[in-house]
C-alpha cells in the first residue's frame, strides 16, 4: 500500500512538473530546457520547504538542547540538506521501488535482526541499513505493517509471526528487533503481548516513547496512540502509552537500547525518545528520517547486534 502512495505522488509531482514546464513554454514563450529546468527546481524546492517546515514545528515543543549540541549556521545547513536528502530518497525511491523481505549472507555473524519501520513507511525504509547489515554478514528481515493507520497493537501479531518464522529459519533461539520511530513502539506492544523470550536485544531509533507533538498533525489510531500533548507544566503522553508503560518490568526495559537524536524534527520533544531503564545512547546533527542511513547509526547498530550475540554466547 505505502509503495502505491508514494508512486502515485511521484506520478502527480511529474504531472505538476510537466504542466508547469509547458505553460512556460507555451504559453510564456520560455526554451523548453528552460522551462523544464525550473518547474523541476521548483518541485524540488516545495519538498525542501516541507521538510524544513517539519524542523519549524518541531522546535515549538522542542526539549532543552545541551550546550554541547548547539548548531551553527554551517551545521545548521547540513543538518537540513541531509535530512532532505533522507526524505527524497526513501518516499522517492526505496519506499516506492525497493522493498524487501528476507536477506541470509553466506557465513552470517551474529544473531537474526528484524527490521521494523516506522509510521507511513515499508520495508524500502531500510534499504541503506540492509546493505549496511549486509556488509557485516548479518542476517536480517524487514516487515511491511499494515494498515497504514491502523492500532500499533495490529502490528505485535505481525511481528511475532515474523521473528518466530526468522527464528525457525535461522536456527536462532533469539532474534534482536530494530524499530525506527513507531516501530520501536511496535516491538514493545509485541513484548507486551507475546513475552520477550525471542529477543536478545531490542534497539530503537528515534522513538517517541513518550509520544510526539508531531502526531497531533497525523491521521489515523496509530498517531492518536504516539500522542504527546504540552501543558502549563510539560507534557502528558497518550493513555495509550502510558497503559503500556503501566505493564511493563524492568527487566524489558533492559533489553532495550535506544537510539536518538537532539535534532530530531519529528520526535518533540526529542527526549521524548530517552527510555527510562533502558541503555540510551543519543547523537546530534541528526535528523529523523536520516537515523537509518547515518554510517554512524548504522555502526551503533551493527556493534550493539553483534555484541548481543556475544552475550549470548557468554550465558549460554
Amino acid at each position: 500500500m505505502v509503495a502505491r502512495i508514494c508512486k502515485f505522488i511521484l506520478l502527480v509531482q511529474f504531472l505538476a512538473i510537466a504542466a508547469i514546464a509547458g505553460f512556460l513554454a507555451v504559453v510564456l514563450h520560455w526554451p523548453w530546457p528552460v522551462s523544464l529546468l525550473f518547474a523541476l527546481g521548483f518541485a524540488l524546492a516545495v519538498r525542501f520547504l516541507i521538510a524544513a517546515n517539519n524542523f519549524r514545528i518541531a522546535a515549538r515543543t522542542r526539549s532543552r538542547l545541551p550546550e554541547q549540541y548547539r548548531l551553527g549556521l554551517l551545521a545548521t545547513c547540513v543538518l537540513l540538506l541531509s535530512e532532505y536528502k533522507a526524505t527524497m530518497l526513501s518516499s522517492s525511491w526505496t519506499m516506492p521501488f525497493r522493498r524487501f523481505s528476507r536477506r541470509i549472507p553466506e557465513q552470517p555473524r551474529g544473531l537474526p535482526v528484524l527490521l521494523v519501520h516506522g509510521y507511513g513507511c515499508n520495508s524500502g525504509y531500510w534499504h541503506g541499513m540492509s546493505k549496511a547489515l549486509s556488509a557485516a554478514r548479518i542476517a536480517h528481515q524487514a516487515i511491511d505493517m499494515e494498515p497504514i493507520i491502523g492500532s500499533i497493537d495490529e502490528y505485535a501479531v505481525l511481528i511475532h509471526n515474523a521473528v518466530e518464522a526468522l527464528c525457525r529459519d535461522t536456527g536462532h533461539a533469539q532474534a534482536v528487533v530494530v524499530g525506527h520511530s513507531m516501530g520501536g513502539l511496535a516491538i514493545r506492544a509485541y513484548i507486551r503481548r507475546h513475552g520477550n523470550g525471542r529477543i536478545a536485544r531490542a534497539i530503537t531509533l528515534g522513538t517517541p516513547h513518550h509520544g510526539t507533538a508531531l502526531a497531533h498533525f497525523g491521521i489515523g489510531v496509530n498517531t492518536q496512540q504516539m500522542r504527546w500533548t504540552a501543558t502549563e507544566q510539560e507534557g502528558v503522553a497518550s493513555d495509550w502509552l502510558l497503559q503500556l508503560a503501566a505493564q511493563e518490568s524492568e527487566a524489558v526495559y533492559r533489553l532495550f537500547v535506544s537510539i536518538y537524536s537532539h535534532h530530531d524534527n519529528i520526535i518533540s520533544p526529542q527526549t521524548s525518545s530517552h527510555l527510562e531503564g533502558a541503555r540510551n545512547i543519543d547523537f546530534h546533527a541528526i535528523g529523523h528520517v536520516a537515523l537509518s542511513l547515518h554510517p554512524r547509526i548504522q555502526s551503533t547498530v551493527i556493534h550493539e547486534i553483534l555484541d548481543a550475540a556475544t552475550l549470548r554466547r557468554q550465558s549460554a
